[in-house]
Order: structure tokens, then C-alpha cells, then sequence
């Protein structure tokens, strides 16, 4: 017993270390039943992620039937390997060794990133890189420090920077961080290019889990059974018990 409570102490400072800075995290508010938020998530997903990030977890096929896209536009438009099939793994051609190179570390697969980080923590990370010349893709990020990924929407929210407030604290002035603000040279406005991500993070969250809608319209369907079936056994065990009273 001594020895396990030793070892819980010594996977605390990695346990602290895993969680990550304490940042505040936007909601993401997604809703997996709009159709037309999924699709722009897959084809921002595709245009901007799917080059390094792989979803090999699913299928085109299920994909397209899922978000009710026509198997032929996902072949043209969301299928840019010439030799995959509709209904092939959404798997991409660069080389594990070569992302590790590149990024310092093999790029994950993000089939099921938003059931391990979350919906809200995603839609925080997208929207939370900033400009850092000392970084070697020139950007960091305020809820992943040190992050080795590059910002590859920059081009759609424009140059990124922290915002600081100057407070005054205790009697001396304070720079206090409150919030990233793009330069405006992107395609999008801040509106336009959180609405872009929400929809992103909703594609993801779909991957995670494309059976979440179909399992709660089922769970409705059981819980209704459970109480018919509940009174229907209440009458029975009333009408046998009724000879005994």
C-alpha cells in the first residue's frame, strides 16, 4: 500500500503536466443534427487538415451518407487521391517519418480527437494561435505552448497576436493577456472565421462518434419500453398478489 501511494505521488507532476495550462475554454456549442455545418467541416477539414491529419478510422462512403453528400461531389471535391475509392479509409500519403521530421513528432489521427480532448477544447486551440518569431513555424499557441503545428488557417483568419489590458495591480501597472486578434489581412472576419471553425469541430466530433444521434434516438425508444414495461409488471404482480391479500 506504501509503495502504491508512492508511486501516485511521483505520476503527480506528470499528471499536471498532461493536462495542459490552465486556459479558459470557449463552448463550441455544436450541433451534430445541422447538415450543413457538417458538410463545411468536411470540406475545411480536407482542404486545410487532411494533408497531414488522417481520420483512418472511417470511410468515405460512410461519410458522405452520413452528412448526405452525393457519393459523386465527395469523389470530386473532398477525395483529392486520384487512386482512392468511396469506399476506402480516409487515410493520407505522408509518410509517418516524414511528419516527424517535419512537426518533431508523427501528425496524430484525428478520427477520434474531440472524445479525447473535447469539442470546446478544440474550438479554444483553433482560434488561440498567435505570431512568435522564436517558433519554428512562427506561430505558438495559447492553450498548447510550444505547439509544433503550424497555423494552417491563417490564411482564412489573417495574422494572429495576444491583445493585452494594462491593469493596475497592488498600485503598479500590469500587462494582463485578454484575448488573440488577427490583423485583418485573412479572408474572413472574426464572425466568419469562428463560424468556419465551429464547423470544423463539429465534423470532428462527428468522427468521434457518427452513431451519438442514432444512439439517443434509440435510447428514447428503450427508456419508453423500460416504462411500459415497468407498468405492465406492476399490473401483472398486482393481479397475482390479489387472491393472497
Amino acid at each position: 500500500m506504501k509503495k502504491l501511494i508512492v508511486m501516485l505521488f511521483a505520476l503527480l507532476p506528470s499528471l499536471a503536466m498532461a493536462a495542459g495550462p490552465a486556459v479558459p475554454l470557449d463552448a463550441a456549442n455544436n450541433d451534430l443534427s445541422d447538415k450543413a455545418s457538417l458538410q463545411n467541416g468536411a470540406r475545411t477539414f480536407m482542404n486545410y487538415c487532411f494533408g497531414c491529419h488522417a481520420t483512418q478510422y472511417q470511410r468515405y462512403e460512410r461519410v458522405a451518407t452520413d452528412l448526405g453528400i452525393p457519393a459523386e461531389l465527395m469523389k470530386e471535391n473532398l477525395i483529392f487521391d486520384p487512386n482512392a475509392k468511396i469506399g476506402d479509409l480516409m487515410t493520407n500519403a505522408i509518410p509517418t517519418e516524414y511528419a516527424a521530421a517535419s512537426f518533431g513528432a508523427p501528425a496524430p489521427d484525428l478520427t477520434m480527437v474531440a472524445r479525447v480532448r473535447g469539442a470546446d477544447w478544440i474550438y479554444t486551440y483553433l482560434r488561440s494561435f498567435y505570431a512568435d518569431p522564436s517558433r519554428p513555424f512562427g506561430v505558438n499557441n495559447v492553450v498548447f505552448p510550444s505547439v509544433g503545428m503550424p497555423h494552417v488557417l491563417e490564411e482564412l483568419q489573417g495574422v494572429p497576436s495576444k491583445v493585452y489590458e494594462t491593469r493596475l495591480v497592488d498600485g503598479k501597472e500590469v500587462q494582463e493577456f485578454v484575448g488573440i486578434e488577427a490583423d485583418g489581412s485573412g479572408e474572413l472576419n472574426k464572425e466568419e472565421y469562428d463560424a468556419v471553425v465551429r464547423d470544423l469541430v463539429n465534423f470532428l466530433a462527428y468522427s468521434a462518434e457518427p452513431m451519438k444521434l442514432e444512439r439517443q434516438r434509440m435510447g428514447y425508444w428503450v427508456m419508453g419500453f423500460i416504462v411500459v414495461f415497468f407498468v405492465l409488471t406492476l399490473l401483472l404482480k398486482k393481479e397475482y398478489w390479489r387472491d393472497v391479500h
